[in-house]
């Protein structure tokens, strides 16, 4: 099992990667669930792939799972859920020191978490990451949210779990897409300030998609390795360097808003498409090589991930996408920093950009044959 320590000062924790812990889930949690009654959120597809393993694992140590069993997807990631969510916790008479287990990928991670930090100004959860995604990105660092009609995940808290388990047996049921969704934010981290494991990835990413248990506990745990280390540097995004990790999100979020933030364009999908724009737009100010650029495009493309804004078949321009940006939590004093990149594993915040210039680039790549 590969362990993974987030050193936050205030809430350390750590990450656990290895298949079968969903099975062995009360011997990691003995200590943290302190009642017979244990709070589970998660929805209906994940609850119809593994809810009967969580359930008898919790049933045979003598606990007593209590279940909120939400629609998939992003619509989840409400006010209305949210709400709800929130009295069915006080319903239960959820303490502050209890923990509530959200078991599903990065919707229910963050709608979660969410109702864990202002439930009784704040109480416990443990992430059960069931996704690539999450299990590489959402569940680890404290990001919680929900969306609203502005924005994607405008509405949230900094609230770090107790626990996360990755249990990479879960990978082995994902939907193709999902895992493909996943494997874009796997990139990311090569892509950010890793070289080399993007080198890896151009090596073995074929393999970790196959079903390779070793390269996926290596894509994993690496990941993991990658954002403990800039969450424990910048937990709350104050420095500058936890935003690294928003490689692609700006233009990802813009067209995940476009799109209603629906199942035509997963998060991941979303997130690979958006760093394509970043990197052919890096390479646009002269930051990179085209060829480099197009590296980027060439392997998230071979992966079988989306690397042409035409292929969204998109009625809008370039200034309508700009427009989704301003509402992107990064705006500062009216400016919006991006994240480019001085080459392949050389991202950096460019806080320089012209929303004007920007939008003529989306105009180009929307045109493009």
């Amino acid at each position: 099992m590969a362990v993974v320590p987030v050193d936050i000062a205030a809430r350390p924790y750590e990450v656990r990667i290895e298949a079968g812990l969903l099975a062995e889930l009360v011997p990691h949690c003995k200590v943290l669930l302190r009642k017979r009654d244990v709070p589970i959120v998660t929805d209906r597809n994940v609850h119809n792939a593994w809810g009967d393993m969580v359930d008898g694992a919790l049933r045979a140590a003598g606990h007593e799972p209590r279940w909120r069993i939400l629609p998939a997807g992003e619509e989840s990631k409400s006010w209305h859920h949210l709400s709800s969510l929130v009295d069915w916790l006080l319903d239960l008479g959820v303490e502050r020191g209890d923990h509530v287990l959200a078991l599903g990928g990065g919707v229910i991670g963050d709608l979660t978490g969410f109702a864990a930090a202002i439930l009784k100004r704040g109480c416990n959860f443990i992430q059960l990451p069931t996704t690539l995604l999450a299990q590489v990105d959402s569940s680890v660092g404290g990001k919680t949210a929900i969306n609203t009609g502005a924005g994607k995940n405008l509405v949230g808290a900094f609230h770090q779990p107790a626990l996360v388990l990755a249990d990479l047996a879960v990978l082995d049921t994902l939907p193709d897409r999902e895992l493909l969704a996943g494997y874009a934010e796997v990139v990311k981290y090569g892509l950010i300030g890793d070289p080399d494991f993007f080198a890896w990835c151009d090596a073995n990413g074929h393999a970790l998609l196959s079903g390779e248990a070793e390269m996926r506990e290596y894509a994993v745990a690496t990941s993991v390795r990658a954002k403990a280390r800039i969450v424990a540097e910048d937990e709350r995004e104050t420095s500058g360097t936890r935003a690294l990790l928003n490689l692609g999100h700006t233009f990802g979020h813009a067209l995940e808003a476009e799109t209603g933030f629906s199942s035509i364009l997963l998060h991941g999908e979303a997130v690979a498409l958006g760093m394509v724009l970043a990197a052919r737009y890096s390479a646009r100010r002269g930051h990179m090589a085209h060829a480099s650029a197009e590296h980027v495009a060439s392997h998230l493309a071979e992966a079988g991930l989306r690397s042409e804004l035409t292929s969204l078949g998109l009625d809008c321009d370039g200034r309508t996408l700009v427009g989704h940006m301003l509402h992107d939590k990064k705006m500062d004093a009216g400016t919006l920093p991006f994240v480019l990149m001085n080459g392949i594993g050389k991202a950096f915040l460019a806080r320089d950009v012209d929303l004007d210039d920007v939008s003529a680039f989306l105009d180009a790549e929307l045109a493009r044959q």
